[in-house]
């Protein structure tokens, strides 16, 4: 499912082009254009990112975030804030009170998408070390578990040795070999 991400700008310019570009690589966006109906929308359907803008009529940017960060619920959702201010102060005050990054305007349509996926990557589990993925078998041997296009495979310890001990040699194709013997996996 692709990462929703919302939008506070209350500048309808800047709302039209970051949704053109967010949407043409893949994001679900929404965009509001004060912080309560941020905070509105965040309880409706919370988004894995908000982009915020500082000055914003009713309650600024620095509020919202500060609200976002002492709910538990929004406290790990990154927030890339996108303002004009552009001194030193404002960037320090925006990043101490829980922005994950700071973009100041104008800014590259490119570098911005950059920093979001950045942030989402680092909202992501961590891959697997160990894990091996052969085709749409995948083998975590952290967790003794083998899944078949998603779905949990049962297997003893020796079937789970001997299967991880193949997939990690694979010289020869014995992965293959077992597989067309007709293994216990029924792959």
């Amino acid at each position: 499912m692709a990462k929703k991400i919302l939008i506070v700008e209350d500048e309808r310019d800047v709302v039209k082009l970051l949704r053109y570009n967010l949407e043409k690589e893949g994001f679900r966006v929404t965009a509001v254009t004060d912080g309560s109906l941020a905070l509105s929308e965040m309880r409706r359907d919370p988004a894995d990112l908000v982009i915020l803008d500082l000055m914003l009529p009713g309650m600024d940017g620095l509020e919202i975030c500060r609200q976002l960060r002492r709910n538990e619920r929004y406290a790990g959702i990154p927030i890339l804030m996108l303002t004009a201010r552009s001194e030193e102060a404002d960037r320090v005050v925006g990043l101490e009170l829980g922005a994950d990054d700071y973009v100041t305007k104008p800014f590259s349509m490119r570098e911005l998408i950059a920093r979001v996926r950045a942030l989402l990557r680092r909202q992501d589990p961590a891959p697997q070390r160990n894990a091996l993925f052969h085709g749409d078998i995948h083998i975590d041997p952290s967790a003794h578990a083998v899944s078949v296009s998603g779905k949990h495979v049962e297997l003893s310890a020796l079937e789970f040795r001997l299967l991880h001990y193949l997939a990690a040699h694979p010289a020869g194709g014995g992965f293959r070999r077992a597989r067309a013997r007709g293994s216990p996996l029924h792959l």
